[in-house]
């Protein structure tokens, strides 16, 4: 009998509706083909009914199985932020009856995204991962070995860079747990929390009691990340009382920020801030100034505050960044770490004075473990010509500019020539490069942490992939995808290879074993000895590793 489309479809309605399927008119062989569970099958990825469903007490998630690493993504940590909540703590996500489905990544913070890969060289090399952008963004991942074998398994909570204005928890693909979560078999979590003027407007001046938090938003947002954490990873696999926080560059701060925060005792048991950390939140008479421009830049008076509430984000966007460009013309120019939108010192949810001074604080008994790259600031990836810049026109640029913060001015030739002593091999572009990279930022957070009880250990990332003409060096953002096991993730970092890989490796390994027991030692790196301000023992990270005795404090001393 000559089959066709028709006589295909309708034999398919009779059988579904029970009118005739026979031995007469048996089912095609293609039809009955089942799927196979055998243990010689090649699947990689598994999802169904009875796969990754796992409990929190807001209700059931489903997740999926990749290489044999349960992933589940965007799950509700707190309700949207929109409207009545904006600038408000964060509350909590509304139950749910059926199992949620965490399988795509939660929508990124609020941020300005115009131009977002405007630049084709860093597009290229970071790929940005960025999708939909709302108010409703309090979610995160997790990537665990299994949740139905009762182990407790040690926790990382990630926090992402972007300063407190941008990023979100899945942004480089180096990011990705799955690697260290099998390696390490330990839990992995990624977040999203609210970011620049969203996070934290200072209303408290302009808005009163309902608007005392409106400066820490963000900041409370990560609280209430941990909490869930402490609530519901022992469901993922995970340990509450073993959960490490980390974070790179404006997640490096963050780390500290809850490290000071009254809030998050007993949350966290280590911390390691990467390329960025901080002592000192914003201050208040500032924060509280620059919620009265914005709400001057609105047209609004103080009792139309709902008003900033109801207006889109896009909008109040804009508002907020003009405010902010208002003040610093009349401040003279405050430092993006110094002013701007984040953590406020409020006295409430975090100290006016320096972090870590108090030794019964939030952290004191939290081992820390932080690190620094060689070439933080970059110049001359994209600009060839900088290569062969000479000595003299690099302290002029020194005068003008150093990193991430102004210029040197006319210290600018003795810190050049104290950095040339100890680095005699290296060229005008690198002494540059090295010089606004400076460790002061490291060894200052290290010497306040020694306040406390626990131990502190220090790194400093110098391994330079054979890409751009060696021009990208051991810039920002590169050492994460090494701590994390991902170098093969990140070609556009590191090349790929087994160059790369053997040192993340390393630094992996030792990360997990400081997971495990807040000590590095064991990870396959040289004996790592505790940081003490005295001898200043940092590990320095490269093809080859070396624990050394504070080799740049000669040239960090002229900064004074």
């Amino acid at each position: 009998m000559k089959t066709n489309r028709r006589n295909f479809f309708h034999t398919i309605t009779a059988g579904v509706a029970g009118l005739g399927i026979t031995a007469a008119s048996p089912i095609p062989s293609f039809i009955k083909n089942k799927p196979s569970n055998e243990a010689g099958d090649e699947q990689l990825l598994f999802i169904g009914d009875d796969i990754a469903i796992a409990k929190t007490v807001y209700g059931k998630v489903q997740g999926f199985k990749l290489r044999d690493i349960l992933q589940f993504r965007g799950i509700p940590y707190g309700a949207d932020t929109s409207g009545k909540n904006r600038f408000m703590p964060p509350q909590k996500p509304e139950p749910w009856t059926d199992t949620k489905p965490a399988l795509w990544w939660g929508n990124t913070a609020p941020q300005q995204m115009e131009n977002r890969y405007a630049n084709a060289h860093y597009s290229f090399a970071d790929h940005w991962n960025y999708d939909d952008v709302s108010e409703d963004c309090l979610k995160l991942n997790v990537w665990t070995p299994s949740i139905a074998d009762s182990k407790k398994r040690p926790v990382l909570v990630w926090l992402h860079g972007g300063g407190y204005r941008n990023g979100n928890g899945i942004e480089q693909d180096g990011y990705d747990g799955e690697n260290l979560s099998r390696k390490g078999d330990i839990v992995f979590v990624s977040i999203n929390h609210r970011l620049g003027p969203i996070g934290f407007t200072d209303l408290s001046a302009v808005g009163g009691e309902k608007f005392k938090h409106s400066g820490n938003v963000g900041a409370l947002d990560m609280v209430a990340a941990l909490v869930w954490v402490k609530e519901n990873i022992e469901n993922f696999g995970g340990d509450p009382a073993n959960v490490t926080i980390m974070g790179q560059s404006g997640g490096g701060a963050k780390v500290c920020i809850l490290g000071a925060m009254p809030q998050t005792k007993g949350l966290f048991h280590k911390m390691v801030p990467l390329s960025g950390s901080t002592t000192q939140a914003i201050d208040q008479s500032y924060s509280q100034k620059l919620g009265e421009y914005v709400l001057r830049e609105a047209g609004l008076s103080p009792a139309e505050m709902n008003k900033l509430q109801e207006m889109p984000w896009q909008r109040y966007l804009d508002v907020s960044y003009k405010a902010e460009a208002k003040l610093r013309e009349e401040t003279g120019g405050e430092s993006m770490f110094r002013g701007g939108f984040g953590p406020v010192a409020d006295g409430i949810n975090l100290p006016r004075e320096v972090f870590f001074s108090d030794n019964g604080g939030t952290a004191t008994d939290v081992p820390m473990l932080i690190c620094s790259t060689f070439h933080e600031w970059g110049m001359s990836r994209t600009s060839p010509e900088m290569e062969n810049i000479s000595e003299e026109k690099a302290i002029d640029f020194l005068k003008e500019r150093a990193g991430f913060m102004g210029g040197l001015g006319e210290k600018a030739p003795e810190v050049y020539q104290a950095y040339a002593n100890i680095f005699p091999d290296a060229k005008p572009i690198e002494i540059m490069t090295l010089v606004s990279s400076n460790r002061n930022g490291v060894v200052n957070t290290a010497n306040a942490k020694l306040q406390q009880n626990a131990p502190v250990y220090v790194a400093w990332f110098g391994w330079e992939p054979n890409l751009y003409n060696g021009r990208m060096r051991a810039f920002h953002c590169l050492d994460i995808c090494f701590w994390f096991n991902n170098t093969d993730l990140m070609l556009t970092h590191t090349g790929g290879g087994a160059r790369p890989r053997k040192l993340a490796d390393k630094m992996s390994s030792s990360l997990i074993q400081f997971m495990k027991t807040g000590n590095p030692n064991g990870g396959g790196l040289p004996e790592w000895d505790k940081y003490t301000a005295k001898e200043g023992e940092v590990m320095v990270l490269n093809d080859e590793c070396e624990l050394m005795n504070d080799p740049d404090r000669e040239a960090r001393a002229t900064w004074q």
